[in-house]
């Protein structure tokens, strides 16, 4: 299992950190996700041969966040 962290902006509130949970955790491959607010961020532990970061980047981008 590979971890990767990402900078996640435009959060607001605990029910943007449970969309970008959500949609981390629906993606394949992602085993682990904890988003945290307080340090606009999220460490994701995911299997590299299913997932990609860009693959992380493209449905938090979709959910209305941006990530750095």
């Amino acid at each position: 299992m590979e971890t990767t962290t990402l900078k996640v902006t435009g959060m607001s509130c605990g029910g943007c950190v449970k969309t970008v949970t959500k949609v981390l955790q629906d993606l394949p491959g992602v085993n682990q996700a904890e988003v945290s607010l307080e340090r606009g961020e999220a460490v994701v532990g995911f299997d590299g041969s299913r997932v990609t970061r860009q693959d992380m980047q493209r449905v938090i981008d979709a959910a209305g966040f941006d990530v750095s």
